[in-house]
């Protein structure tokens, strides 16, 4: 339930504010669910341990077992890990950049996609354009490996923008800035202390990564600047052509841009969390917290379905979010091929109605507190304010509630999926 003001009885929305102070776009305070795209050459051997949620396991362990597909260039390096014995028995233990070559996106549909992020109530997609094994999925500067080099002959990313935007639905983009395996090869990461240690630093690295986010930023024009882990230290001094220059020239070619909070610099707009991890960033309105479908964001295909959000857990997790003034960007691990797994579709298939006529009672929301409401009936609730009355969700169908005020209150139940 939201924390506020006891005495607050009157409608006040959230107005979230950025490290600068300046405010978060219409738009973005408005949105409540993004969906995110692993996908990539790892999406070919579609391998990792189940073992759990990311914050759930000690730093130590996390590493060699993983639940998280889309790192298995690192996990198989690992002497003695589950991912480094399963690729020695079943991939002869290859060289990872194989499945780049057998990764082929036969059944890659990008309006198919977007047809069913809109038919959810996606507000954004974010796709990987490149992830720490440094493969770009469109024709980055510089790049050593490519989806257009590579199996899939073909930039991945500027359909996706299109049919994406045809909807009617903003298009970001995720980048790692912080990492790439093809840059410097570095021993496989076994910590954040050691990926902190070994994350490439230097200016040249700097150089590069730089002309790829800015070839993204000119083609693209994306909505949404995401990056992941950190940036390269040599960018963070002051100068031409520095981060802050380069976000700069961002907020001035995107002016309704927004930008995440994993570069080392405050730059952001927006504070991030992920499953049980950076829970502290949640505090104050305007977050987002990104997980997957299932304990992966790359395709997993060791994943028993029960790992699997339900149309009612998901909807449980949306309405817990949107009550604390965040957003969800739920991921979704397509196939090599680029079908999204049907354990997958099911649960986007299945709360897509809920959401959708959830989402106009979801705009300029706001905090209420249990001062404000009486609740009974219901084991588990979350509710907000908007400017028409409260919101509240409920696990029973037949609970109800009351707004001690006389503000009007609108109870919707869970799905039953």
């Amino acid at each position: 339930m939201s924390q506020a003001d006891p005495a607050r009885t009157e409608h006040a929305p959230w107005v979230p504010v950025g490290a600068s102070g300046r405010p978060l776009p219409a738009w973005a305070r408005n949105a409540t669910l993004g969906v995110f795209v692993h996908w990539g050459a790892y999406s070919v051997p579609a391998w990792a341990e189940r073992s759990g949620a990311l914050g759930d396991h000690p730093d130590e362990d996390w590493f060699a077992h993983t639940s998280y597909a889309e790192w298995y260039a690192n996990t198989i390096r690992i002497e003695g890990s589950p991912a480094s014995v399963h690729h020695t028995r079943e991939h002869a233990g290859r060289p990872y950049l194989a499945f780049l070559e057998e990764w082929r996106a036969e059944s890659y549909d990008p309006a198919e996609w977007a047809g069913l992020f809109r038919a959810l109530g996606a507000d954004y997609v974010v796709p990987t354009t490149k992830h720490h094994d440094g493969i770009t999925l469109w024709d980055a500067p510089g790049a050593a490996s490519t989806a257009l080099a590579g199996g899939p002959g073909r930039d991945l990313i500027g359909p996706l923008a299109d049919a994406v935007r045809a909807e009617g639905m903003r298009f970001g983009v995720y980048y790692s800035g912080g990492l790439d395996w093809s840059f410097a090869d570095t021993r496989p990461h076994t910590s954040n202390e050691h990926i902190e240690q070994f994350r490439p630093k230097g200016a040249d690295y700097h150089a590069y990564a730089a002309r790829q986010l800015r070839d993204l930023i000119e083609r693209y024009h994306p909505d949404v600047l995401w990056n992941d882990i950190e940036w390269p230290d040599a960018g963070k001094a002051p100068g031409d052509d520095s981060l802050d220059e380069l976000i700069r020239s961002y907020r001035s070619a995107v002016p309704e841009g927004i930008v995440n909070d994993r570069w080392g610099l405050d730059v952001w707009d927006y504070r991030t969390s992920e499953y049980e991890a950076g829970n502290a960033n949640e505090s104050a309105p305007g977050w987002e917290h990104c997980r997957g479908l299932g304990l992966s964001f790359g395709y997993n295909s060791a994943e028993p379905a029960s790992d699997t959000l339900s149309p009612r857990e998901l909807a449980g997790l949306y309405a817990d979010i949107v009550s604390r003034g965040g957003r969800l960007l739920l991921n979704v691990g397509p196939t090599a091929a680029g079908e999204i797994p049907p354990v997958q579709r099911r649960t986007l298939e299945g709360v897509a109605g809920w959401i959708t006529a959830l989402k106009p009672r979801t705009i300029g929301r706001g905090p209420v507190t249990a001062h404000d409401i009486e609740v009974t009936g219901a084991a588990w609730w979350r509710a907000w304010s908007t400017s028409d009355g409260i919101v509240v969700i409920v696990d029973d169908p037949g609970a109800s509630a009351r707004c001690r005020s006389g503000r009007p209150v609108t109870v919707v139940p869970l799905p039953t999926g």
